[in-house]
């Protein structure tokens, strides 16, 4: 089984918050997405053991997503050899062209060495001989894979870009099923009572979108230069 593109990401409900317009339309334009969590999330605010875990699974679901969930404890993810090996050698049992992951955190530790642990993870993928390695056992019966493209959502616990993305994608269709993902997250979100985090979220999104003209769009950064083949691939501007 292959995926077309993994979104890693440090616990559940960060991958909806930061790209939950983009996973709907990446599936939408028929690509198969794997949602994978560092851990699961635990303990959550406002809910009992296990309850984070299956709103995350309705959450993928209504995103159109699969997702699994590694072993690592909420609060204490570092970026560790083992933790790095483990997502390695999902990228390459699952083959992803794409891998998104978070990046220029400071402010929860957690997201700070999730950045760091998958740029050390899709490195390590593509590398072989991993049984020469002491310690390397869990990439030794895999084949090397490359990613193509590793790219980072805005992480909205931390301070806005601005301008500084490499690009954004507009998810104004998709919006709707973001909201009704975020939704699902009763165990952090006071959703019936309007989430005042949500309610921040959603206005990142708008800002987003009144630079392009649309009603909300996601920003992204890349780890390498883009290229394209030509300048017409882009979408108008609003000012040109």
């Amino acid at each position: 089984m292959s995926y077309d593109a993994l979104v890693i990401s440090a616990h559940p409900d960060d991958a909806e918050v930061q790209m939950g317009g983009t996973i709907a339309r990446l599936v939408d334009e028929g690509l198969r997405v794997l949602l994978v969590d560092l851990c699961d999330g635990e303990p959550s605010d406002f809910a009992a053991p296990g309850e984070r875990v299956a709103q995350a699974r309705r959450a993928a679901a209504i995103l159109g997503a699969e997702r699994i969930f590694l072993d690592g404890q909420d609060r204490l993810l570092g970026d560790t050899i083992p933790l790095r090996l483990q997502v390695a050698r999902l990228i390459r049992l699952y083959r992803p062209q794409i891998v998104f992951g978070t990046t220029d955190a400071c402010v929860h530790p957690d997201h700070a060495a999730a950045g760091a642990l998958l740029s050390a993870a899709v490195f390590y993928a593509r590398l072989d001989h991993w049984e020469r390695v002491p310690g390397g056992e869990l990439l030794a019966d895999t084949e090397p894979w490359k990613v193509e493209r590793l790219f980072f959502p805005h992480c909205k616990m931390e301070p806005p870009w601005g301008r500084d993305f490499a690009f954004a994608v507009d998810v104004s269709d998709t919006y709707e099923r973001k909201r009704a993902a975020l939704a699902e997250y009763g165990s952090i979100f006071r959703v019936e009572e309007g989430d005042r985090l949500l309610t921040l979220y959603e206005a990142e999104d708008a800002y987003l979108g009144r630079l392009f003209g649309v009603a909300y769009a996601e920003a992204f950064k890349s780890h390498s230069p883009l290229l394209v083949p030509s300048p017409t691939v882009f979408l108008p501007g609003l000012h040109g």
